[in-house]
């Protein structure tokens, strides 16, 4: 055996020994059970911590891999990015945990880092390791933290474009409601407790906010500042100002209706016009090349076969 064979195998039966030794570490009575110091830790606020729950003796090994996981993700996501994190995941319909999504991706960091180091120890025994082998780990991490961001981008996406899509029909149903003599309150809750779609969410979220000591302007300017979609926050401000203003909230409700159906129109369109491009590629680069191929090859035989 060579001496990459043999490290390779010290490492898996390593880590074997490692794992199990943990789990029978984990599964001890006087380990496993909490101990008296956080048991009464809750309630003897001079000796703990303001919550009560740090306890007076070393954390065991998985509560302090979890403190260390929180403190990385909370300096990992603090800033402007963690602003922004927080408003990606607002978008998504996510609670705004910056530290937790954080936490989350560290985790599949650390499971793309185990799967790298996995796929190196099998290719390092199958005699293919190297370069590829060393590189794995790490770039399993860089792929998960990616793919997790990926995710979270992509629902934000699909939900903003979900919302959109809702808007113009929740503004004309809104505006029929309030021509018909309702209260913009009782046609908010109208709306929501009839529609099943994303917006209709925050519009019942916005009203069950307003109905819980809130008022209802700051409740559908908070949706607004949520969900930040253009069209929506427009459509909010217009509303805010006629009911400061006095103004028909009808008539506002069906002009905004009537914007956010424009803006649908030209936003498909600008699709469809990259789109029409996208699908020139296969037309020029392949059947227009399968084109002139079929038509130049049968005489390029005869000319090698020297037929006249």
């Amino acid at each position: 055996m060579s001496p990459v064979t043999v490290a390779a195998c010290a490492v898996i039966l390593g880590a074997a020994f490692a794992a199990g030794a943990l789990l029978i570490a984990q599964r001890i009575p006087r380990w496993a059970a909490p101990s008296l110091s956080r048991r009464i830790a809750p309630y003897v606020r001079d000796v703990a911590d303001p919550v009560g729950l740090t306890p007076l003796h070393p954390l065991p090994a998985w509560q302090g891999w979890r403190t260390a996981r929180d403190r990385l993700a909370r300096g990992w996501g603090g800033g402007a990015n963690g602003d922004a994190l927080a408003q990606r995941l607002r978008q998504a319909g996510l609670a705004p945990d910056v530290v937790g999504f954080r936490a989350t991706q560290l985790g599949w960091a650390v499971a793309g880092l185990a799967l790298g180091g996995v796929l190196a120890v099998v290719l390092t025994l199958s005699g293919r390791g190297g370069l590829v082998a060393v590189l794995l780990p790490p770039l399993g991490a860089v792929a998960a933290i990616v793919i997790c961001e990926q995710r979270l981008t992509t629902r934000a996406r699909r939900r903003i474009a979900r919302i959109d899509d809702e808007l113009p029909t929740v503004l004309e149903f809104l505006a029929l409601c309030l021509a018909a003599g309702e209260g913009l309150r009782d046609a908010l809750r109208r709306v929501g407790e009839v529609g099943s779609g994303v917006l209709t969410e925050e519009l019942r979220a916005a009203v069950l906010a307003s109905g819980t000591g809130s008022n209802l302007s700051d409740a559908l300017l908070g949706l607004a500042k949520n969900v930040d979609v253009p069209a929506l926050s427009r459509a909010v401000e217009h509303l805010v100002a006629a009911m400061d203003r006095g103004a028909p909230l009808a008539q506002v409700l069906q002009e905004q209706a009537v914007d956010a159906r424009e803006d649908a129109k030209r936003a498909l369109i600008e699709s469809a016009g990259r789109k029409e491009i996208l699908m020139l590629l296969p037309l020029v680069f392949l059947i227009l090349p399968l084109s002139v191929l079929f038509a130049v090859f049968p005489g390029i035989v005869m000319l090698k076969l020297g037929i006249s």
